[in-house]
């Protein structure tokens, strides 16, 4: 696929990557980095045999945000804030707001006590309107 077509592709999906990855990780910046990651894995990767971009980009982005949350479990990261309290973390107050009211402090409330697999699979199967199978790597019970 041509570099130009692909980066067209990528930025018009980007807004939709952000709000799943913001879904998952509750933070506007991380959300930027993981939808980065995913552009930088599209732009590196032969995608010719790619049947569906929204969906290899919308799994790319979702297994980033997988591994960024393990890693956040692993080096037992704590939250700023208090329960139910919001974070600002210095992106366009307009966008943030934005995806605030898109999201609802219940769902993020609702988030935070999943695991990261459980996360991805709430976000991929309730959100994104996307069905699969179980989260790789993950074994149902």
């Amino acid at each position: 696929m041509d570099d130009e077509w692909l980066a067209e592709r990528f930025e018009a999906d980007r807004t939709r990557l952000q709000a799943v990855a913001y879904r998952l990780l509750g933070s506007a910046s991380e959300a930027d980095d993981a939808v980065q990651e995913a552009w930088v894995r599209l732009s590196r990767s032969d995608t010719s045999e790619v049947q569906n971009l929204n969906g290899w980009l919308t799994t790319v982005v979702a297994r980033v945000c997988l591994d960024m949350l393990r890693s956040r479990r692993s080096r037992r990261e704590e939250p700023l804030a208090r329960e139910g309290e919001l974070i600002p973390d210095g992106a366009d107050p307009e966008r943030e707001t934005m995806l605030a009211e898109s999201v609802g402090l219940a769902m993020l409330t609702v988030l935070e006590r999943l695991g990261p697999a459980e996360r991805v699979a709430f976000v991929r199967d309730g959100w994104s309107g996307l069905r699969a199978g179980p989260v790789p790597g993950h074994t149902a019970g």
